[in-house]
């Protein structure tokens, strides 16, 4: 593959997810929920078992303080909950709360609405075919922003 061709497939590849996490984030705004991409990928950490911010802050690529922050908002806007962590009596654990739950819920909803317009655009089976060749490329993520 030529350089040319290379960076044609990297532009392309970002775009397609920079897209995919916009409409994924309208939706979820269509739905009711306040907020942006950022929560999202925290959700994905968050859930299902909850997460320390430090945990928080690996999975995101952001300093501990920045996760801090991350959790204050989500804390103020009735997403996350912190608890007591199960393990470590020094440690707080921060886990999704219903609303969260709800918002990923609305989140599947929006990427599912985002996907079958790739179908429209691909055909399904086309659509699975991108799908398990990206998993081999990249099969354990991580899933965050390109901060």
């Amino acid at each position: 593959m030529q350089n040319s061709e290379a960076l044609a497939l990297t532009a392309a590849l970002l775009a397609a997810a920079g897209d995919l996490t916009q409409r994924i984030n309208d939706g979820v705004v269509a739905r009711g929920f306040e907020g942006r991409p950022a929560y999202g990928f925290a959700f994905t950490r968050l859930a299902p078992d909850g997460a320390t911010v430090t945990e928080l802050a690996v999975h995101l690529g952001v300093t501990k303080q920045a996760a801090s922050q991350l959790v204050e908002e989500l804390v103020g806007k009735g997403y996350v909950e912190r608890r007591p962590h199960p393990r470590d009596a020094r440690a707080r654990l921060v886990v999704l709360t219903e609303r969260g739950w709800a918002c990923t819920r609305a989140a599947e909803e929006a990427a599912a609405e985002a996907v079958r317009a790739w179908v429209d655009v691909l055909g399904e089976s086309e659509v699975r075919a991108l799908c398990d060749r990206l998993g081999r490329i990249a099969p354990y993520g991580p899933i965050r922003p390109a901060w």
